[in-house]
Order: C-alpha cells, then sequence, then structure tokens
C-alpha cells in the first residue's frame, strides 16, 4: 500500500489572484508490479523550458515515465520497500512499468540488479526511513533529511532497514553524462 502524498498545487482564478488549485492527494500513484513494494508518486510533470504556468490542467495525470522529456521536469515521491530474499525484483518489468529509456546493462548488474543512470540531475531528499546508495565505486548510507544530487551517475537504491524509505524527488533533463 503506497503511502498517500498530499498536494497543494497553486495557480489563479479567473481575476488573475492567486489561489490554492488543488489540494489533493497526487492521484498518480503507481505500484510497480516488477519490485514488490515500490511505488512512484508524480505530484507535478513540465515538458518544457522555461515552464508554462497557464492553465487549470493537472500535469501529474500522464503515463508513467522514469526520465523527463527534453526539456522537461518530474517532482515525484517514491517508495522503496526494504530487499529480502522474500521480495525478489523483476528487473526488465521495474523498468518497462517506470516507462525507462535508460535500463540497467547487463555489465552493471554484478554490482545491483537495478543499478542504472539516467538523462537528467535529481535533487532527492530523504523524507523518511533510510537507504544506501550504491555507486560503481562506493556507497553511501542515507538517512531521513539527507539530500542527493545525482547528476547522471550510474546508481542503484538499496534499501536494507527492514522498512519502507520514502523519497522526494525533482528530476530535471540533461545532457548525457559521459
Amino acid at each position: 500500500m503506497l503511502q498517500k502524498i498530499r498536494r497543494f498545487v497553486t495557480g489563479h482564478n479567473a481575476a488573475g489572484k492567486a489561489i490554492v488549485m488543488l489540494d489533493d492527494y497526487a492521484p498518480n500513484a503507481t505500484p510497480i508490479k516488477g519490485w514488490p513494494g515500490l511505488g512512484v508518486t508524480e505530484v507535478w510533470v513540465t515538458d518544457e523550458m522555461p515552464v508554462n504556468n497557464h492553465g487549470s490542467a493537472d500535469r501529474s495525470l500522464r503515463p508513467m515515465r522514469h526520465d523527463p522529456t527534453p526539456s522537461g521536469t518530474i517532482f515525484r515521491v517514491v517508495e522503496i520497500p526494504p530487499e529480502s530474499a522474500d521480495n525478489k525484483i523483476d528487473v526488465g518489468a521495474t523498468f518497462g512499468e517506470l516507462g525507462s529509456t535508460n535500463r540497467p546493462k547487463a555489465s552493471d548488474s554484478a554490482k545491483h540488479p537495478t543499478m542504472h543512470k539516467t538523462d537528467s540531475i535529481d535533487y532527492l531528499v530523504v523524507i523518511s526511513g533510510s537507504m544506501h546508495m550504491l555507486m560503481e565505486e562506493g556507497e553511501v548510507e542515507l538517512r531521513a533529511g539527507d539530500c542527493i544530487v545525482q547528476r547522471g551517475t550510474n546508481h542503484a537504491w538499496v534499501n536494507r532497514s527492514g522498512k519502507p524509505c520514502l523519497l522526494a524527488a525533482v528530476l530535471i533533463d540533461a545532457k548525457p553524462a559521459p
């Protein structure tokens, strides 16, 4: 069961006054079947730069896409379950359900089956729980309040804590890293 993420999205009324346009639980919450317990909640998405702040459409309501579109952004919350022998990850299904074009390469799976990179710069904050960020060389334990700047590097998220870890993430389209 994914944690419900309450969001407040601002906009303007017909008179041009600032208002809270949406006060709800983000409706685009997707449990990922290929990785039991993994879930992604899209809070807001944009497809252009500079961002167009006009209109009242809920821009989070679109098919799941792991990476932002060219010149796009994604604001999401990710719930990462604890890893265990009972919780098998189907890597192909997971990245397929996430709509990823940057799937893990076989050469990277020796470190972890979900080792991958994105064509984005990602700003992440651990909201609750803890987990490890595996890199090609080394790893770091991340705890509530820790911030990550992921610059298109090969990485994997591994939750060894026994409890779900909640991350807030902003992904911004970027030139692919070497």
